[in-house]
């Protein structure tokens, strides 16, 4: 009698274990889902920025076109870059990051032409724009580090044992880090101060 109390002991520690773990990686996969919805808002809330500040400069550079023109066109491909939270693949987080620095150095182009242009640098709107697109910037990185805090929780779970069992045991699939690629040999921030 007493071995069936200690065999039914270890099937419900198991049990509890199991359930426990589980419930884990949902928890995890839904904060990184989570994550990444924080990261497209901030971005949209950047591509809708850009147009604004086209527009603003264009009246004071309009011999700057070819530059304009790389920004409108890295803003429409960053915008047509989907990610499906739901179903995040490491080929859309790769896609996403190229559109986003090409982005990020049209827009440090940007950003160098008005040095040339003091008129611009004094305008009410172009300095509420600049202050809004660093403050978006920030943003971005924020909820960037904020989803790739989640990447990594939820990836360290899946390859740790006894929990990768389990997470192997209802299919759940480790993430890709949003990391933006580089387009020189030296990172640098978009430049926006005046």
């Amino acid at each position: 009698m007493n071995s069936m109390w200690i065999l039914i002991g270890v099937v419900v520690v198991l049990a509890a274990y199991v359930i426990g773990a589980y419930n884990r990686f949902v928890k995890l996969t839904q904060r990184a889902k989570e994550a990444w919805a924080d990261i497209d808002v901030q971005l949209k809330r950047r591509y809708d920025l850009i147009p604004n500040l086209i527009e603003t400069v264009k009246g004071y550079a309009a011999h700057e076109r070819e530059t304009l023109d790389a920004v409108t066109s890295a803003r429409a491909a960053a915008t047509q870059t989907h990610v499906d939270p739901s179903n995040i693949t490491p080929d859309q987080i790769a896609a996403m990051a190229g559109a986003e620095a090409s982005l990020g150095g049209a827009l440090s182009r940007l950003m160098a032409i008005s040095e040339n242009y003091p008129d611009l640098k004094a305008n009410t709107n172009f300095l509420e724009l600049q202050r809004e697109l660093s403050d978006t910037e920030n943003k971005i990185q924020a909820a960037r580090r904020f989803y790739n805090g989640n990447v990594r929780d939820l990836n360290i779970a899946l390859q740790s044992f006894p929990s990768n069992l389990v997470g192997n045991m209802f299919n759940f699939k480790s993430e890709e880090f949003f990391e933006l690629e580089e387009e020189s040999v030296e990172r640098e921030p978009v430049k926006v101060n005046f």
